[in-house]
């Protein structure tokens, strides 16, 4: 935010505004100035005969359109944002106790009910860091008396019943002068010529890499040392936890980018997918942050003061109408620093400040001037009074300028304030409960390549443990519970169990290693508590089959097993996935392409039509895994085996597995498999598995791995007569479907839902 005064408007949208209450207003009007000229040439009597349909037609089409406003503000949150922030520039005044003490009772009295004091601005924290202590960089401000000023802030507006949402006003900006910048320049970010800075409000600054591990933890250690060193009511990050469109063009980002898609990064700043991709970056980075402050206080207000969207997004990077979405904005202030009113206006009825006010209490931030460019107490008014009209909350930047430094007398405008807020509008962090995503469904990418190791085919899950960086891990629909290499968990706190667990998966690879219990995110979106998740420290083969993947010498890429049939701990991770996503999901394969698949999160009537079901048998409920649990081997299922003695038999069970490359049909008598003996399956064996009137798939066995190379197996131990499981390839053929709510699996052609 800084001391930013944009003159002029990057973007009015003032047809939004004419749509939104001029059409109401004129075809009123128009209606009533045809009763007008009706009534001059009518009787009375046939007048209201002939009129009495269309007053009611007009009633009707009336209270249609005011209801069509009025859910911007009946649907809003009862706690109204009224605050302040108490920037670089008031400094002078909160180093001095007295000055606070009597700032806090004042604002109190003027019935605000918030303040923003500064934390992080200029490389440098407003309070006794121990972080920046380790790093030796120094202490600049401290109060009069030798104090902790944010903790006077803090603890004089609490006394006051004000609520106080420490600012990490720089975000990730810093002076390049700075000892931060200097003692380490590999986290810095630049333009595509080189360039390290941009001029901004604050003068000419660098730019913190936001994609970089180290400055992400340094970031979010500030962060988490606030919360725990004043038990904070929130935090708040505005317009600069953010990256100028046109920097990303450091070693580290490019090397990232063309890890990630093969391609370096384009010239262009402005390219769409480049702009994109650094956005998710910083949304994903804003999710763990978010996560890891939930973590620690549960109620915090997780608080975001960003420009409006469109400049937002095209020009910083900063995707905040998503982070609403996501469920991760607990309040949101968007800065309008205007001197017209109708360009004000126009940016207050933008469609996603309409949106933000249904979902979590949304404020307008207002200049209430500068120490070279003081603003008048009329033009605060009219622009408060327009919030207010509009539902929304205020936030003023800055302290000093509300009366200090002003065109009135400091008395004329406290009595405006006053008028502005005639009554008390306290707030409580109490009831600022965990969010969810404002959206039921969500598709995201399934990758064919892992991050780590190869593998013939597989559909590849990007998912983020414990804050670290994003890895694809192996989707695995035939088994359930997440399994990483230790390296791939961050540095986010890990609740460890102490208890080592053992999984032996169908090649005959045993996985060892440690339960715990961390935050996970599926592309970006995060579970809404942490999960159970095994992090094996060592694999190896059964006696029975030796050549398993442990002993391939490819390195073990995870798997997040999504089969709702667990047998014990670690539980399918889906479960705990915030409101809809966590109902079921789609799977929708490449066609064997290099294309991505993709995992659509969220079942609802729109994404499930066309689907063919078939149910699952429930089992009973296991200690620690949530929900309800599911057999999903398919029963009733018909299997023709050329050269076997089955024909048709539908005695049989199958299973829809991503994670077996080829398929399978497994007899416990060897009398069912006629002649055919134990092994691969040679075109004379075609096989044709299904369920009559939900799916019918037919395959000629071939060499191709992943494709058409079918195995026979002859297990007497088998608890089943014949299982069959028609692996990887059957997505090809079909989209599938998992319900874990009403316990169905669903099928639907592929080619026919891609057209």
């Amino acid at each position: 935010m800084t001391t930013q005064f944009w003159e002029k408007s990057r973007e009015i949208n003032a047809t939004l505004t004419n749509l939104l209450f001029k059409p109401v207003h004129r075809r009123v009007l128009v209606g009533l100035s045809k009763l007008q000229v009706t009534s001059q040439q009518t009787a009375p009597w046939l007048l209201k005969k002939r009129l009495l349909p269309l007053l009611c037609l007009i009633s009707f089409f009336l209270v249609l359109l005011l209801n069509s406003f009025a859910p911007a503000v009946a649907q809003l949150p009862r706690q109204e944002i009224r605050g302040v922030w108490l920037s670089g520039n008031d400094f002078s005044v909160f180093r001095n106790r007295s000055q606070v003490q009597a700032a806090m009772s004042q604002l109190r009295q003027l019935n605000f009910n918030t303040v923003y004091p500064v934390v992080w601005n200029d490389g440098y924290t407003q309070y006794p860091s121990a972080i920046m202590q380790k790093m030796g960089i120094p202490f600049f401000f401290k109060g009069t008396d030798g104090q902790d000023v944010i903790a006077d802030i803090i603890t004089q507006a609490r006394s006051q019943g004000l609520l106080a949402i420490p600012w990490f006003e720089f975000g990730f900006m810093v002076p390049l002068t700075s000892e931060l910048a200097s003692q380490h320049p590999d986290w810095l970010t630049q333009k595509g010529d080189g360039t390290q800075t941009s001029i901004s409000a604050a003068g000419e600054v660098a730019w913190l890499n936001p994609f970089h591990p180290e400055v992400q933890n340094f970031i979010r250690e500030l962060v988490m040392e606030v919360i725990a060193k004043y038990d904070a009511d929130g935090v708040q990050f505005d317009d600069h936890t953010s990256l100028p469109v046109d920097f990303g063009y450091d070693k580290y980002t490019i090397s990232l980018y063309t890890q990630e898609t093969g391609n370096p990064p384009p010239p262009n700043p402005q390219a769409q997918a480049w702009i994109k991709w650094r956005a998710d970056k910083i949304t994903a980075f804003m999710v763990d942050l978010y996560q890891t402050v939930k973590a620690k206080k549960p109620n915090a207000i997780f608080s975001v003061a960003p420009n409006y969207y469109n400049f937002a997004y095209k020009m910083q990077l900063q995707d905040w109408l998503n982070w609403v979405r996501l469920g991760i904005v607990d309040e949101l202030v968007m800065q309008v620093y205007r001197n017209d009113l109708e360009s004000f206006i126009a940016q207050i009825t933008r469609p996603e400040i309409l949106e933000t006010q249904q979902i979590i209490p949304t404020g307008i931030g207002i200049m209430a001037g500068l120490r070279n460019r003081p603003v008048s107490i009329p033009q605060i008014q009219s622009q408060v009074e327009a919030a207010q009209q509009r539902g929304l909350g205020i936030g003023f930047f800055y302290y000093e300028s509300l009366w200090d430094i002003a065109p009135e007398p400091a008395a004329q405008r406290q009595s405006a304030f006053a008028a502005l807020f005639p009554n008390s509008a306290l707030r409580d962090i109490s009831q600022n409960t965990t969010r969810k995503p404002t959206f039921n469904t969500v598709s995201l990418p399934l990758y064919p390549k892992p991050s780590l190791g190869q593998r013939i085919r597989g559909y590849f899950l990007e998912v983020a443990i414990a804050n670290g960086q994003p890895k694809r891990i192996l989707l695995d629909t035939g088994s359930a519970g997440l399994r990483v290499p230790k390296e791939f968990l961050g540095n986010s706190p890990i609740q460890r169990t102490g208890q080592n667990i053992k999984e032996v998966l169908s090649d005959g690879t045993i996985l060892e290693g440690e339960l715990v219990y961390t935050n996970v995110r599926f592309g970006l979106i995060p579970t809404a508590e942490p999960v159970p998740v095994q992090v094996v420290t060592s694999r190896q083969c059964t006696a029975q089959k030796p050549k398993c993947s442990a002993n391939s010498g490819v390195p073990f890429s995870g798997i997040i097993g999504v089969n709702y049939f667990e047998k014990s701990l670690p539980y399918n991770p889906l479960r705990k996935l915030s409101g809809n996503l966590s109902n079921g999901f789609i799977v929708v394969g490449n066609d064997g392409s290099n294309k991505n698949g993709s995992l659509i999160l969220g079942l609802t009537a729109e994404n499930q039509a066309g689907f063919k079901m078939a149910s699952w048998s429930q089992q009973p409920e296991i200690n620690g895994v949530p929900g309800k649990r599911w057999d999903s081997r398919l029963s009733k299922v018909c299997l023709t085996l050329a050269g076997s003695s089955a024909k048709n038999l539908c005695n049989s069970r199958a299973i829809a597995d991503t994670g077996t490359i080829n398929g399978l049909t497994e007899f416990k008598s060897a009398s069912t498999a006629g002649k055919l003996k134990p092994g691969v399956l040679g075109s004379a064996n075609a096989v044709k598995v299904g369920i009559n009137g939900i799916f019918d798939y037919s395959l000629t066995p071939g060499t191709r791995d992943g494709f058409n190379r079918w195995n026979l197996s002859i297990s007497p131990q088998s608890e089943l007569t014949i299982f069959v499981n028609p692996g990887i390839a059957l997505f090809d053929k079909y989209d599938v479907l998992f319900d874990q709510v009403n316990g169905m699996q669903g099928f639907s052609q592929s080619a026919v839902r891609r057209k």
